[in-house]
Parts: C-alpha cells; structure tokens; sequence
C-alpha cells in the first residue's frame, strides 16, 4: 500500500469521524477466565487461547504466558502497526524492520516482599530497527509519530481502572 491508497481508504472514515465525532468512540474488549488450573488465566486472542500464569521470578514454571511479555507484545504490535501506517503516509520505504521491546521489574513488588520496590514493569523501551533509505531527521519524525499516535503507548501512560465484583 502506498500513501495516496492509505489516505483513499481512511478518508471516508476520517470524514464520517469529522462529520459524527460519536461514531469514532468504540469500544474494545477482552476476556479472560480462570479455565485452567493453578494460578493461571485463560485469554480468548484472535490466534486461540492464551494462558497467563506466573513469572518464573514469581514462582512459575515458564510453561504459562507471562502477562508482562503479552505487554510488550501488544506494544509491539501497536506501534509495529503504527510505524508502518505512519511511514506509508511518509512516503518512508521500509524494506525490513526488527522491533524489540524491555522493560525491567522489580520481583519483589508484585510479591509483597518489599513497599519500596515497584510492581510493574519501569522504563519501558522500544527499539525499530528499520532497513530503509531515510534520512536521521525523517527517521526521528517517524519515531514521534509512530509513539504520538500508538494506542497502547498512549494508554500506558493513564493506568487502567479495576472493578471487582461479585458474579
């Protein structure tokens, strides 16, 4: 895809957002339950379930999907998915691309051992490598972009509010 039919496909949408703003308000949503056993939680994905279980920092057995990778998988995939919307909009050719992402936790947070030390993951990173002819200048306006406009970027930086309640 390039520029002109990225612009063609979103500009009916951009303008219905412009014309309705209250069309452009959806909703996303996820599921999880405690299907399986031990301290585990079963996500529905688009590619099947995922169980969730403990960090081997915490006391898992590594068998389980650790939320804190899913994470930085679903960063990952957001700002892969943006970058690339971004750089087609750019006019940036990117023949190849390698994206990481790390953050770093502090176990004994998340197990109570110590009120000093986080729970969560701290300074997170996300590094693109990109195979690509662009100069060092449009290289830093593709990454502003690309971390403007990532949904889960974004939304790491308000938490998310909790609920719990009786069934």
């Amino acid at each position: 895809m390039d520029a002109a039919q990225l612009r063609d496909l979103q500009a009916p949408i951009k303008q219905r957002y412009r014309d309705e703003p209250a069309s452009a308000c959806v909703t996303m949503h996820a599921e999880a339950t405690f299907a399986d056993p031990g301290v585990t939680a079963t996500v529905q994905t688009w590619a099947g379930p995922a169980r969730a279980g403990l960090h081997p920092s915490t006391g898992g057995d590594g068998s389980d999907a650790c939320s804190g990778d899913m994470l930085l998988q679903a960063l990952l995939a957001c700002a892969g998915v943006t970058m690339r919307s971004v750089a087609t909009a750019m006019g940036v050719e990117i023949r190849s691309a390698r994206l990481s992402a790390r953050g770093d936790m502090d176990a004994r947070g998340t197990l109570g051992v110590s009120k000093e030390a986080p729970v969560g993951l701290g300074a997170i990173t996300v590094d693109a490598e990109l195979d690509t002819d662009a100069d060092d200048a449009t290289l830093a306006k593709l990454g502003q972009l690309t971390e403007r406009y990532c949904v889960v970027a974004q939304t790491l930086a308000q938490p998310p509010h909790l609920t719990v309640r009786r069934a």
